[in-house]
């Protein structure tokens, strides 16, 4: 307790650090860059680095507090493990040239080879396989908070999408599924808690494992209509996913009968679905989208979608003869296989795979390519003028699609990815040979889960979600101060002086994180940056209001102040209090 109260005796802007800007540089583009620069949170060192500032570094600890908090609680047990890592653990585990060049690869001096870890799966697996040697050692769930780097091909957003970040990841390792379930589900709690302590409105989604692999994740996703991500989920049930991983379903009932014969006719410099509905004024809905992707034996495979939908890339890997990772058909590939060009490719004549979205099972009469440049055909219907496809699901969900688990439609929402966490199961350690001695001595393979979180993705996606025209508004669980008392003409007045260094240490005495601003500023400064900064809670203390013995207090997130007593103030904030005497 000692400790905190001379570390808040010094929390006066004259002995602190405040830089805030009118102004955000150009190339900011989201709320969040825009604020964090502006506020003196962060400041550009290079593309995609960036500096905490005192102001920031302190919103960025409140949240390394609640997690750590969180961690504790369920279990883990934090460690700290390098940056910098040797190249032979990424080599063992088969991701040295997998990874591509997000992995930031250097040498040292006598040329052996290292990377910057974008994530530590190799590290925690060769510690656990030099530590753990019995079941009895399990389960065990190790985390720690530490810088990552990813070298990302066009860093944006400021520490949105950043190359270097912090990141709390943890890994567990058990040694059976069973208990890598419980352990899973610790976790998946413990995030909600996180979240719920942050005070940010989130989803849990089920998400596809990508790069990381596994057999099962989910993301935790902060709702904002800035995010990069979209989230479908049902209303009137517990269903959410990332709009990768969501599920469409197939058609019931009959397919259409044919009401037309398949004619070919011209489409001149008709080479997009939106060009071909106004070619021929026709519904979109009534058009064949055609996409071809390389196939494992090199060979073209057509997928067809509804000329209003769109391709779920993560969906089409996954199918059985489609080249993992994804690749399109070059033109040279497209056209000894098609005879055309894209932009008039269709099922009829084609001789490889084809693939369909169950969108378009049951209609008939399409409108579609006819492999012939410049040409497409109407009155096209699958079994009579091609064979039939394979039909599977392979678009985005819509607003509005039935939910897979048949309990209502589905909803869209926009969101921000602030967590991750997987079921690895034995992918690392498989590859990196971690193996304990079970109950009959015999040598068994460990299961691992995988958990992370991105500690300073969090407060730029706080601010996405909490921001006004003003500046941010923070939560008390991560403003970097809960108060802060505005006095006007400080050091002019030795009557505001004396309440406000009063109401401050009264405050600071009581455990109140308070920021007393007595810069030498017009109040007009003042109070904008106290609205820009976000702090919660304004207390203005002024000579008109002290022969009344009131004060202005304002809430951030409201739009009006109040005449308050100044007696009253610490019995107000009481609620907000973190610590205690």
């Amino acid at each position: 307790m000692v400790l905190f109260l001379r570390f808040q005796t010094i929390m006066k802007s004259s002995q602190f650090f405040i830089s805030t800007l009118k102004e955000a540089p150009a190339e900011a583009e989201l709320a969040s860059h825009r604020l964090m620069l502006r506020a003196g949170l962060i400041r550009r060192i290079a593309s995609g680095l960036y500096a905490w500032l005192p102001m920031g570094l302190r919103v960025v600890r409140k949240v390394e507090a609640i997690v750590r908090e969180e961690m504790n609680r369920a279990g883990a047990v934090e460690l700290l493990m390098p940056v910098v890592q040797p190249a032979e653990l990424w080599q063992e585990s088969g991701r040295w040239e997998f990874y591509g060049k997000e992995l930031l690869r250097l040498q040292d001096r006598h040329d052996r080879d290292f990377c910057l870890g974008p994530t530590h799966e190799e590290i925690i697996s060769e510690i656990a396989r030099n530590e753990i040697k019995s079941y009895r050692q399990l389960p065990v769930n190790f985390y720690q908070i530490q810088t990552k780097f990813r070298d990302e091909i066009r860093p944006r957003f400021g520490v949105m999408r950043s190359r270097e970040f912090v990141m709390k990841d943890a890994y567990s390792f058990h040694l059976d599924f069973a208990s890598l379930q419980e352990t899973y589900a610790k976790m998946y709690d413990a995030y909600c808690n996180i979240f719920n302590r942050l005070g940010l409105k989130f989803r849990p989604v089920a998400a596809d494992t990508g790069s990381i692999g596994g057999t099962g994740s989910h993301e935790f996703q902060v709702l904002a209509e800035s995010g990069e991500d979209v989230i479908a989920y049902c209303e009137t049930s517990d269903y959410a996913a990332n709009i990768e991983l969501a599920e469409t379903l197939p058609l019931t009932g009959e397919r259409a009968t044919p009401a037309q014969d398949l004619q070919k006719i011209a489409t001149p410099n008709v080479k997009t679905i939106d060009e071909l509905v106004a070619f021929l004024n026709v519904p979109i809905e009534k058009t064949l989208k055609s996409v071809v992707v390389e196939g494992e034996d090199e060979q073209p495979i057509l997928l067809l979608l509804r000329g209003d939908h769109e391709l779920n890339e993560v969906k089409a890997e996954k199918l059985a003869g489609v080249k993992s990772p994804l690749s399109f058909a070059s033109a040279d590939a497209i056209r000894t296989a098609f005879g055309a060009d894209g932009g008039s490719l269709g099922a009829v004549g084609f001789s490889g795979k084809v693939y369909a979205d169950y969108a378009v099972e049951k209609a008939a009469d399409w409108i579609t390519g006819a492999n012939d440049n410049d040409y497409h055909y109407t009155g096209f219907n699958f079994g009579r003028d091609c064979s039939e496809p394979i039909f599977v699901d392979l678009r985005n969900v819509v607003e509005n699609d039935a939910s897979p688990d048949g309990k209502g439609s589905l909803k869209l929402v926009r969101g921000i990815e602030v967590g991750h966490i997987f079921q690895l199961r034995q992918k690392y350690s498989q590859a990196l040979n971690v193996a304990v001695s079970d109950k009959d001595g015999q040598l068994s393979t460990v299961e691992m889960g995988c958990y992370g979180i991105g500690i300073t993705r969090i407060v730029a996606a706080a601010i996405e979600q909490n921001n006004d025209d003003k500046g941010i508004i923070w939560t008390d669980a991560m403003a970097p101060f809960t108060a802060v008392i505005v006095p006007m003409n400080y050091h002019k007045s030795e009557t505001v002086k004396a309440a406000a260094d009063k109401l401050y240490a009264d405050l600071t005495h009581a455990g109140v994180e308070v920021l007393l601003d007595d810069r030498d500023e017009r109040a007009g400064v003042l109070l904008a940056d106290s609205e820009l900064l976000g702090i919660p809670h304004r207390i203005v203390v002024g000579d008109r209001g002290l022969k009344d013995g009131v004060v202005e207090y304002q809430k951030r997130s409201s739009d009006t102040a109040e005449k308050i007593a100044l007696s009253e103030i610490l019995p107000l904030l009481s609620g907000c209090l973190k610590y205690r005497s």
